[in-house]
């Protein structure tokens, strides 16, 4: 078992050190031993974070622990449960540390009723957590799109397109080593010389046109 933690800012102006202590405190005081913190300063709208990607497809294997310092920290995304259930086949423990049900390990309850009802407890605390982390991100987006009405309004709005650095035919073409886990994303990434802001658009793209086809 190996114990990993992730931590999430939206800014790179905010720091990640308030939720990286709260962890180390959590795992000091239930003599964890952290083997690492994987750290993204990037919004939580959406799955396509460098960090968090190394860690979901390099390094968590099954049995270990995944500790996040707040439920929002993991997303705000609608696909937030999602990936709890990506995790939990995969046999990945997550603890949130603001849902104290979390911490309490489920394999070590030996009464079958009270682990069915804990688990229950879980899922209906998430789903609560869940909902408030998507309503902030739906409000923002709703602040931000009259944001931007209010600017075309005033003519400061220029829209404006970026050509393409790579063929989606050619993209597709190396995607698939990461499909076939012969490098991770991060290694593509680099290989091919893009931001992770075009990487994950053009992932997107492709993920897109796959289910078409």
């Amino acid at each position: 078992m190996r114990v990993y933690a992730y931590n999430r800012v939206s800014t790179k102006e905010q720091h990640l050190d308030r939720g990286a202590s709260s962890v180390k405190e959590f795992c000091k005081q239930h003599g964890y031993e952290l083997s690492s913190i994987f750290e993204d300063k990037q919004t939580g709208k959406n799955f396509e974070r460098i960090r968090y990607t190394v860690l979901k497809e390099d390094v968590l294997q099954k049995g270990d622990i995944l500790i996040i310092p707040e439920y929002d920290r993991l997303g705000r995304a609608a696909e937030t449960k999602a990936e709890l259930e990506y995790l939990n086949k995969k046999g990945v423990r997550v603890i949130f540390l603001d849902i104290p049900t979390t911490q309490i390990d489920l394999n070590e309850i030996p009464d079958e009723m009270a682990k069915m009802v804990l688990a229950c407890i879980n899922e209906m605390l998430i789903s609560f957590y869940d909902l408030m982390a998507r309503t902030e991100l739906n409000r923002k987006k709703k602040r931000q799109k009259e944001g931007i009405e209010e600017m075309k309004k005033r003519g400061e709005w220029e829209k404006y397109g970026r050509p393409r650095i790579m063929k989606k035919e050619d993209f597709a073409e190396e995607y698939q080593k990461v499909e076939n886990k012969e490098i991770g994303s991060l290694e593509l990434m680099r290989k091919l010389g893009l931001s992770k802001d075009t990487y994950f658009r053009y992932v997107r793209e492709y993920k897109i046109q796959k289910k078409i086809h």
